[in-house]
């Protein structure tokens, strides 16, 4: 059955927005990359000892990697890696998404209002940038997303990209899904989740941004969650804001763990069972956020607790989208 094929798959992931390029918008890179040339020899090195640490952490289960065609270089760097260290595909569970195309020319900041990412999710792009993530990634992608679908970028109502979509599942055994962002990711997802044809939804996926201090999305995610549709949580850290949350940090000290390990067990032990994504640019990042599995386990035996923490931490959801476009990348 659907259900049990998601039970199988990997509640834990890392994902590569902040490694595969030399830019990104999540709070105090410089002083953990070094404000020196990143140049593509020094990410990518990067980002191969956090692909590293993450195999070494998952041995008793897969390992999970989410790209993106607009995440700089991160297809070509979970591709080499992979191939050079000679992981099977059945080995790793791979995600990527189509949409967007970088072109930041590999700056970390550009001039005031130049685009880091281009969005198009027309059916012509869609065909383009599949042939792209199969030249890096070829046998080892599981799901594709679409990147940030709105009702703006047309993909919610376009019946050839949807066949398309379709004909690429069937062809190539790729499971399909969409990322949401903005305050009304609910609104979008409820949409997407109406695209039924002959019974067959065309998502199977939905990847959207929650944590807790952006909790609108709940209710529509546990929704998704009834009908089938396998939970995927980004930004789980808020971009690194959640971790200079008052509460998060006092109720991490009550529990003895850190912040970071608390705000991802708090996503983890949701009722809508949600798969989450780490963020981390560093091993040790990575093997903090990765505590968090062992913290949730606490919190679903106390989910009093549990509630007290996501009341003490919530924010006004328009709120949090305005604060978020305003980091800079960095």
């Amino acid at each position: 059955t659907m259900v049990s094929a998601m039970a199988s798959l990997p509640r834990w992931g890392l994902g590569m927005a902040a490694l595969g390029r030399p830019g990104y918008i999540n709070l105090n890179r410089s002083s953990i990359l070094g404000s020196d040339d990143r140049d593509v020899k020094t990410m990518q090195h990067q980002a191969n000892t956090v692909m590293d640490r993450l195999f070494s952490l998952s041995v008793d289960n897969v390992a999970w990697l989410d790209c993106a065609r607009s995440y700089g270089l991160s297809e070509k760097f979970v591709g080499e890696y992979l191939k050079s260290n000679n992981i099977k595909p059945d080995e790793v569970y791979v995600s990527s998404k189509w949409g967007y195309t970088y072109v930041a020319d590999w700056k970390v900041s550009l001039e005031e209002g130049k685009p880091h990412e281009v969005k198009d999710h027309s059916v012509e792009n869609f065909l383009k940038q599949v042939e792209e993530t199969v030249e890096f990634l070829g046998d080892y992608v599981n799901l594709y997303q679409v990147h940030s679908a709105t009702f703006e970028s047309g993909i919610l109502s376009d019946p050839k990209a949807h066949a398309a979509l379709r004909k690429c599942r069937k062809e190539r055994g790729w499971a399909l899904g969409l990322s949401v962002s903005g305050p009304n990711q609910n609104d979008v997802l409820r949409q997407a989740m109406t695209l039924v044809e002959n019974g067959e939804p065309l998502f199977d996926s939905v990847q959207c941004t929650y944590n807790v201090l952006e909790q609108h999305p709940a209710e529509a995610l546990l929704e998704a969650h009834n009908s089938g549709i396998d939970i995927i949580i980004k930004e789980g850290l808020a971009n690194g804001r959640a971790l200079k949350n008052a509460a998060i940090s006092k109720y991490a000290k009550q529990l003895g763990c850190e912040p970071d390990s608390l705000a991802l067990a708090c996503i983890l032990a949701q009722p809508f069972e949600p798969r989450v994504l780490s963020g981390a640019i560093t091993p040790d990042q990575l093997e903090s956020n990765f505590k968090a599995i062992e913290v949730s386990g606490k919190l679903k035996e106390e989910p009093e607790l549990l509630t007290e923490i996501m009341s003490a931490c919530v924010v006004n959801s328009e709120q949090y989208w305005a604060d978020r476009s305003a980091l800079a990348w960095n």
